[in-house]
């Protein structure tokens, strides 16, 4: 059972060995190519989109008039 094992730890050793090669040539096509890595597709954004202070004030306006309307649905009742 051991030499098994060991027959199969070679196995993925070697193949491991065979996909960095394989990955090192798809990158270097890539770079020829000028085609960016999957993982590098866009930079992340920082930050959060800013919003005017107008589109806040309706916002807060508009928030205010729901409340308005379900605090007096709730007194009728």
């Amino acid at each position: 059972m051991t030499l098994d094992a060991a027959l199969l730890r070679a196995a993925l050793i070697g193949y491991e060995n065979q996909l960095a090669e394989i990955e090192k040539a798809i990158a270097e096509l890539r770079r020829k190519l000028k085609i960016a890595s999957p993982g590098a597709a866009a930079p992340a954004k920082t930050g959060r989109r800013g919003m005017s202070a107008a589109a806040r004030r309706r916002i807060a306006a508009a928030q205010k008039k729901r409340w308005a309307a379900y605090r007096k649905a709730k007194k009728s009742k």
